[in-house]
């Protein structure tokens, strides 16, 4: 296959066509759409998945100069990625398989950028396409599997935690015996929730505070450390609630601790973030080029 078009043209870009595509688009993922706009609705784990595209689009609009100032040149090879989507979605509802159903719209979306725009503007778009990624929820399988890691890692931590600070505990897996009560580190509080939603401020933060990619490279990677001592020290602040008062460690004040928490993990990202700076500039001063 060729290009469609051989002589790049400096052009606004091809709202029409654009605009069509979006249409087709919608109409065939309309179920799909619909089915994980309600999980959002639904799943407190992807709460984030309602900002995902409106901060998609922030990013696309903040970057209208440079894309409206690409080289439009059409690309054959972006109709074949748009038919892949399609089976591949087709592949998804026959074999009632729901990430490969909802991945299948993100390689349509890609193949549709690359068929109207070109390699350079798909270049362009790159990371706000792959945040897409980020509004699908992981596979089941996938899912359980992490979620019961996390749920004995916090445990664990909490364990160690609560000794250290003189207050008996036995934990049998993912449940810690207290003396007033027992606490069991359900799904619910594994943390995933935590880290799903601070892996996607993080690459969010980056993009608008960041230009330096290894910097953001670290900032993404810092929210799985982040995120699992935060899940750890609200376990332990839970059964540190216990021994005061066993009505604390449930219902409001349960979940209230959840959000401090996870409001203190995202100020250690936007922390530790400055302290990368700062360590940059000061190599810089003490290695001028």
């Amino acid at each position: 296959m060729s290009p469609a078009n051989d002589i790049p043209r400096k052009a606004s870009l091809p709202w029409v066509q654009i605009a069509w595509f979006a249409v087709l688009l919608i109409a065939c993922y309309a179920p799909i759409l619909r089915r994980l706009a309600m999980q959002w609705n639904d799943d407190p784990d992807m709460g984030h998945g309602f900002f995902v595209p409106l901060v998609v689009g922030m990013i696309v609009w903040q970057r209208r100069e440079d894309l409206a100032a690409t080289e439009i040149r059409p690309n054959w090879w972006g109709l074949l990625v748009v038919l892949l989507g399609a089976v591949q979605m087709i592949l998804g509802v026959l074999g009632v398989e729901l990430f490969t159903a909802r991945t299948a719209f993100v390689v349509t979306v890609v193949g549709s950028v690359w068929f109207l725009g070109g390699t350079q503007l798909l270049k362009k778009l790159v990371f706000p396409l792959a945040l897409l990624l980020l509004m699908i929820p992981i596979p089941a399988v996938v899912y359980n599997q992490l979620t019961f890691r996390l749920q004995l890692l916090a445990s664990r931590l909490a364990d160690g935690a609560l000794e250290f600070l003189s207050i008996p505990v036995v934990r049998e897996g993912n449940i810690l015996e207290l003396t007033n009560m027992k606490l069991s580190v359900v799904e619910a509080c594994s943390g995933i929730r935590s880290l799903l939603t601070l892996t996607f401020l993080s690459l969010v933060y980056g993009c608008f505070f960041e230009k330096r990619f290894w910097v953001r490279a670290v900032l993404f990677l810092s929210t799985i450390p982040i995120a699992i001592l935060a899940n750890g020290s609200r376990v332990t602040v839970t059964g540190i609630l216990s021994q005061i008062k066993p009505e604390l460690a449930e219902g409001f004040f349960h979940e209230s601790t959840g959000w401090i928490l996870f409001m203190i993990s995202l100020a250690i990202l936007i922390v530790f973030h400055r302290i990368l700076v700062f360590g940059c500039r000061w190599v810089e001063r003490r290695n001028p080029a």
